[in-house]
């Protein structure tokens, strides 16, 4: 299929119409969405994405639909992934529950932004260099091994703090309150930077990181810009909406990190294997193409959704994931009761918040001692970053918030 400028405008169009029309209708006045409306608004932009991958079916470019969602799913999972490093940032800033929509916008505009100037690029670099491939493998593998590693090692970078806020903050005068969502305020008469504008140079800082990842990740699925850019743009669209769906869920995706290791690990593979197949090295076969087997796109898509799916069932039936949900749903329901006894609520209401509480303080009890000191502290941890991003002030878990007996 030839992809014309018309082609391209009308897709810029409706992806640029789609932003307007989220920052007109949803984040214009600041407000912090409901669970239906996240919930409501993900599903829309999900099947919005599906459905643009039935267009390239429709014309008869079956090799364009396997690449768009094989590319869409991809960009998607690594998006999710993402999601809590822009919680952390949101977090350590403090950023008022209401404005936050506003600032994911801009993080998803300019992660288009940037990510559609990648892409550009990447097109440019392969098509007088076709043994960039083995680059993008590198950086492939050298990625997954770093999710490997922070997983096994328990090492977390501090993603509030990266070099963009460091040169920000030596450059502009900047002061610690927010005054709403303005990026400049004046105090004693001195203009000065506020932290909106701070957290918006960490959330563009790292957008500028994720698309080093994210783009060779594609260009490993397809090397057709078109499929690049969209399956790229509507992996971002809804990212907003899903941030507030399910921020409260991510630390049940136990072995995430895991299954995008293996994900674009072995992206990182089919890319070296291209770039053998394309080879112009003289150092590697005397400059000539190696014959080796190369994964077949379908089948890349095929091993994308199975890793997926695994990674979450895995995380949700695990022993360790089962544990974990245990006590996050006893911890719920504990909190759920204490705020129904300090704001009143119906006899009614008080009897089932006791019989939930009762339901998973025996199921909290069955927990092996193993998984409860570690998965407590890793709890705790995540509820301290979640309560900083609800702008509400955190409480530490107490082994009888979840059922069980106090320690001495």
């Amino acid at each position: 299929m030839e992809y014309t400028p018309l082609i391209w405008g009308i897709t810029l169009a409706v992806i640029i119409g789609l932003l307007l029309f989220d920052f007109f209708a949803h984040v214009r006045k600041a407000h912090a969405p409901s669970i239906r409306e996240a919930a409501v608004w993900s599903a829309i932009y999900i099947a919005l994405a599906l459905l643009f991958g039935l267009v390239f079916l429709v014309v008869g470019d079956y090799a364009g639909a396997t690449e768009y969602y094989a590319g869409y799913v991809t960009e998607k999972a690594l998006s999710v992934d993402n999601l809590f490093v822009f919680l952390v940032i949101m977090a350590s800033f403090h950023v008022p529950r209401e404005d936050q929509q506003k600032v994911l916008l801009f993080g998803i505009v300019f992660a288009l932004i940037a990510r559609t100037a990648f892409i550009l690029a990447g097109a440019g670099i392969i098509s007088v260099w076709s043994d960039v491939f083995y680059l993008f493998g590198i950086i492939l593998l050298l990625t997954a091994g770093q999710l490997l590693k922070k997983e096994l090692t328990g090492d977390e970078a501090d993603e509030a703090d990266n070099i963009f806020i460091r040169l920000a903050k030596k450059v502009i005068p900047t002061t610690d309150h927010y005054d709403g969502d303005r990026l400049f305020t004046r105090v004693d008469g001195k203009r000065m930077m506020t932290p909106m504008l701070l957290v918006m140079v960490a959330i563009g800082g790292t957008d500028i990181l994720f698309a080093l990842d994210s783009i060779p990740a594609i260009y490993g699925l397809t090397q057709e810009p078109y499929i690049v850019f969209t399956a790229t743009a509507f992996s971002l669209m809804g990212l907003r909406q899903l941030y507030f769906l399910i921020d409260g869920l991510l630390d049940r995706l136990i072995y995430l990190s895991y299954g995008l290791a293996i994900i674009l690990g072995f992206i990182g593979v089919k890319l070296m294997l291209h770039a053998l197949h394309e080879n112009k090295l003289p150092f590697i076969n005397d400059g000539e193409s190696v014959h080796v087997a190369e994964v077949p796109t379908g089948l890349s898509l095929l091993v994308i959704l199975a890793v997926l799916v695994i990674t979450v069932v895995a995380s949700l039936l695990a022993p360790k994931g089962r544990a974990l949900r245990v006590i996050q749903n006893a911890e719920q329901s504990s909190r759920t009761y204490l705020a129904l006894v300090e704001s009143g609520g119906t006899q009614q209401e008080l009897d089932a918040a006791r019989e939930s509480v009762d339901r998973w303080r025996a199921r909290y009890e069955k927990v092996p001692e193993k998984h409860k000191d570690a998965l407590i502290e890793h709890r705790e941890r995540y509820l301290a970053v979640l309560d900083d991003a609800h702008g509400v002030e955190h409480r530490e878990l107490r082994p009888e918030d979840l059922g069980g007996p106090a320690r001495g």
